[in-house]
């Protein structure tokens, strides 16, 4: 017990996500960071756009709460959510770039994700939710079953499955979702294409800190150039060999796949062209989820690629 009040109490004074929560101008700061970042799929802005969507969004909101509330330009907030005491954003110059970008850090992104979960859905799918959770049990039970005779009773058994809906189809007999139950799968998914796109900013950031690693160890070892170079390849081979590592390489691959790129088009246009979903009026996440999930992806390729290039003055 007192360890867990230890561990909250540190969470509390020491995570951004925390710190964020308990800002004087969290309302502010969440609306404005989640509007330009999270609904517009924003992996960066330069300082000056970003500045003048914040000007303007604070002209605004002057108007609303008055001026006094408010007194900072919106060039001087952002510098103030992105101090080192705050780390709401993280501000960095690109490469041959003479302006500053800033982005949302993973930590602040999960406090605006857990604003949003307070917000109260009319409509909560559980049937959907505990048919997905047995869908993955199921999954994880066969492909780590280990005994071949198992496995082909099990897969046995799927195809007995799909012959009755074969003759049941067969017979003019139609087999599909409800309307309630298409929009709760439609939301469901639209849960998880959020979360996916927001866990790469925590897969971005720790690629960034290999890479500072690597760095601090070019510039501070006294070891010779093999030494350094050994030790240094050992760390991205680990990282690539990590499960993050292996992840991110089996999803690139799916995500740059043509052929799943068109399975995937091809069923979101299915999906979009529903009854139920026309008529819930969804957003444009899913429409262009596979374009998000390439910006994403390559964004932290991207910062692969500087881990590379930290290496490259002492493999040449």
């Amino acid at each position: 017990m007192i360890n867990n009040y230890s561990q909250l109490d540190n969470l509390r004074s020491q995570h951004t996500a925390w710190r964020l929560l308990r800002a004087d101008h969290a309302p502010l700061i969440i609306d404005f960071l989640s509007q330009v970042f999270v609904q517009q799929n924003r992996r960066s802005a330069s300082q000056s756009e970003l500045a003048s969507l914040l000007d303007d969004y604070l002209y605004k909101l002057r108007e609303l709460k008055g001026a006094e509330r408010f007194p900072k330009s919106g060039k001087a907030y952002l510098e103030d959510w992105a101090r080192a005491d705050t780390a709401y954003l993280r501000k960095y110059y690109p490469k041959d770039a003479d302006e500053a970008d800033f982005d949302l850090s993973p930590a602040a992104e999960k406090a605006l994700e857990w604003t949003k979960s307070l917000e109260q859905r009319q409509f909560i799918g559980t049937e959907s939710r505990l048919q997905s959770l047995l869908e993955q049990l199921h999954s994880l039970v066969q492909l780590t079953e280990t005994d071949p005779q198992v496995r082909i009773a099990e897969l046995k058994q799927q195809q007995q499955v799909i012959d009755q809906e074969i003759a049941l189809l067969e017979t003019q007999q139609t087999l599909s979702y409800d309307p309630t139950q298409v929009k709760e799968r439609f939301y469901q998914l639209e849960d998880t294409a959020q979360h996916l796109l927001s866990d790469f900013r925590q897969v971005e950031q720790n690629f960034r800190e290999l890479d500072t690693q690597i760095r601090e160890k070019i510039t501070l070892s006294d070891q010779n150039k093999g030494s350094v170079l050994t030790e240094i390849f050992g760390d991205q081979d680990s990282i690539a060999e990590s499960d993050q590592g292996k992840s991110f390489r089996a999803f690139w691959a799916l995500i740059m796949s043509p052929q799943r790129q068109q399975q995937m088009n091809q069923w979101l246009q299915l999906i979009f062209e529903l009854e139920p979903i026309v008529a819930a009026q969804p957003d444009d996440l899913l429409k262009r989820i596979h374009h998000r999930l390439l910006e994403a992806g390559e964004k932290s390729a991207t910062d692969i690629g500087a881990v590379e290039r930290a290496i490259a003055p002492l493999s040449g």
